[in-house]
């Protein structure tokens, strides 16, 4: 019998795979490859991709830099050419079905700007609205509102890039000449202006300029808006007309209170301090000197003859080598050198600052408040840049504000009623150059010294790490023929040490002047009291007096003596000054302003025939005649003190 073979084992079942193509092997790039795909990249293909920096990231936004480009531009041409700047806004909502929609709602606006300055020049109007990175001041160590040459063409590229349309220009130089209409577009890949179209036209202005821009954008009135920018403005340029027609068709003015133009600032050269390595190796190769004596003293400021041959000698290096034969360590030496020695800050009338009594001028015509005051700083130096910081204050709400305020909280209140305490933050208004900067607060370091304050010192109160509560509005401003701000659209100025020190000793002093003011109204409203109780016996006192001698007694005298005697006791004249009982100016408190209920005391320009900008008093009046009037000159001396009734605003 053949054995039973054994059963064989049975093999676990495979599910089926599904079956995979073989994909074919990605072929490597070469090096030459590589090469053929790189491109030059246009600075205007970089912006339009990313015109986040250029401060076009939102449509409230967008209409709000389109409209501060323009209107910059105007002021810094008509300073430029000697000319007080006066300046029509317009801002027109557009429709884009057929009806025309409310200016809140709407999504499309058309932004009109116009100047009366010296107009531009028929070749240049095309590059300079449509070609980025092209203008006359990025090369000029000025104080200027404009630094880069991005601003008005950034707007136009905007415009194009959201509605397609082109920017509108008509410019006109003088009486005689033709008024000059072009359409311009840029040719993102190049950089280039494209003229769509371009004739002369009719244009009722003997000279000036005129822009419109069609944008996509969202108009909302209140903090960082169109409204609030032309209002700044105004403040911290008191020598401009603003003219503003809002979408809803209002027209509001803000009016000049300078009819002086603000001194010119002229061009400086670079200072040793600010110039880096790389920088000064271009500056060798590029001068025109042909003795290294001469480099320093002409292509530098605050460089004698002498100290140029001091240096020299410190850097081992003979006056008279050619600056372009200077290379590698013998350069970087005198670099070094130069570094290292002690020179002279940099000039201060490259810059234009506003000044206290315009900073005040601007502040109590805009801002209602109980006390002003106004500080400028000695000029100081960053990286070799010369600048100057300024600062205001405004606190209180007014006497209107006050009583009503008082009326208010006569009424009586419920069981278990509280009255509503106000705490609102104090307000920051930043400026450079003259310019508002409304967006990026917490990074600028205007806000980082405000907050570093210490205003509790002062009499105002303050949470850590916060502003000072109450009704109180801080204004500082930064002129700097190179303002280092923290991006291309320039909305906050960079955390330097020097920068943020001297704001801060600008911000304290003006903190002490309203400590001064607070504690002085303190105690003369508590003399007054006691003085007004003195007031409340001083009849019958005199009465009972006289008739205890029989009717012998001269009972007005009498009252008269105890009258001086109650103001003598309660602080005399002192109370009566600070609390605007006389009219006298606040003893202590330069460049300030008081607004009491009785009158407004301080510093403040009064305009006499219709010409601000000089203060007059009865005395001056006097000296200078009856015939000073608006073609008079400024009076000599110190401001004098003014005392007007302040109507309500």
């Amino acid at each position: 019998m053949k054995p039973k073979s054994k059963p064989k084992a049975s093999k676990p079942e495979v599910a089926p795979q599904p079956s995979v193509k073989a994909s074919k092997p990605t072929t490597a790039v070469s090096a030459a490859e590589m090469g053929a795909r790189q491109r030059e990249i246009s600075v205007s293909e970089f912006f339009t991709k990313n015109r986040h920096l250029l401060g076009f990231d939102s449509p409230r936004k967008s209409l709000l830099t389109c409209v501060k480009e323009a209107v910059d531009n105007a002021l810094d041409a008509c300073e430029e050419a000697g000319i007080l700047p006066e300046v029509i806004v317009k801002l027109e909502p557009v429709s884009t079905d057929g009806v025309m929609p409310v200016p809140s709602q709407a999504t499309r606006f058309r932004i009109t700007v116009i100047d009366y300055g010296p107009g531009i020049v028929r070749e240049q109007i095309p590059p300079i609205f449509a070609k980025l990175l092209y203008g006359s001041k990025f090369h000029r160590l000025r104080m200027s509102r404009g630094q880069q040459g991005i601003g008005i063409s950034a707007a136009g590229m905007y415009a194009q890039l959201t509605t397609g349309k082109p920017v509108q220009i008509i410019s006109r130089t003088g009486p005689k000449k033709p008024a000059h209409y072009f359409e311009v577009q840029i040719d993102t890949k190049k950089n280039e202006p494209r003229i769509l179209e371009k004739k002369q036209v009719d244009w009722e202005p003997h000279r000036g300029t005129q822009v419109t821009i069609e944008i996509e954008g969202r108009y909302q009135k209140g903090r960082a808006s169109v409204d609030e920018y032309l209002e700044l403005t105004s403040i911290a340029n008191p020598h401009v007309r603003l003219v503003y027609q809002t979408p809803e068709g209002e027209t509001k003015e803000y009016p000049r209170t300078y009819h002086q133009l603000p001194p010119p600032p002229r061009e400086i050269k670079p200072h040793p301090y600010g110039i880096e390595f790389g920088m000064f190796l271009k500056m060798l190769h590029d001068t025109r000197s042909h003795w290294l004596s001469g480099f320093l003293v002409g292509d530098f400021s605050r460089i004698s003859l002498t100290l140029a041959e001091e240096i020299c000698k410190n850097a081992k290096i003979h006056p008279h080598a050619r600056p372009r034969d200077l290379h590698g360590d013998r350069a970087e030496a005198l670099y070094k050198v130069l570094q290292a020695t002690k020179i002279m800050a940099p000039p201060s009338n490259c810059l234009s600052p506003i000044g206290e009594q315009g900073i005040l001028t601007g502040l109590y015509k805009q801002i209602q408040g109980d006390f002003y005051t106004a500080v400028s700083r000695p000029p100081a130096v960053y990286r070799g840049n010369p600048f100057v910081i300024e600062a205001g204050l405004a606190y209180g709400r007014g006497p209107e504000e006050a009583t009503k305020k008082n009326e208010e909280t006569e009424a009586p209140l419920a069981e278990g009623e509280e009255r509503e305490r106000e705490e609102d933050l104090a307000r920051v208004i930043r400026y450079a150059n003259r310019v508002p900067l409304l967006y990026q607060q917490s990074a600028c370091a205007t806000f980082k010294a405000a907050l570093d304050t210490n205003w509790r010192n002062y009499g105002v109160a303050q949470s850590k790490g916060a502003l000072p509560a109450g009704p109180m509005v801080v204004f500082v401003h930064m002129a700097s023929v190179w303002v280092p701000f923290t991006s291309e659209s320039k909305e906050a100025i960079a955390d330097y040490d020097e920068i943020r020190k001297e704001i801060r000793l600008a911000l304290q002093e003006c903190g002490r002047r309203l400590g001064i003011f607070l504690r002085r109204r303190e105690r003369a409203k508590s003399e007054f009291r006691r003085r007004n109780i003195f007031e409340l016996y001083i009849e019958e006192v005199a009465e009972a007096c006289g008739r205890l001698k029989g009717g012998k007694l001269p009972v007005n005298r009498l009252k008269e003596q105890l009258q001086k005697i109650a103001v003598k006791r309660t602080g005399g004249e002192q109370t009566d000054q600070v609390l605007g009982k006389t009219g006298s100016g606040p003893e202590g408190l330069p460049h300030s302003i008081i607004v009491t209920p009785e009158g407004v005391e301080g510093a403040l320009p009064i305009l006499d025939g219709g010409v601000p900008g000089y203060l007059i008093n009865e005395a001056t009046r006097e000296a200078a005649g009856s015939s000073l009037g608006p073609s008079s000159e400024k009076p000599p001396g110190k401001p004098a003190v003014q005392r007007r009734k302040r109507k309500g605003k």
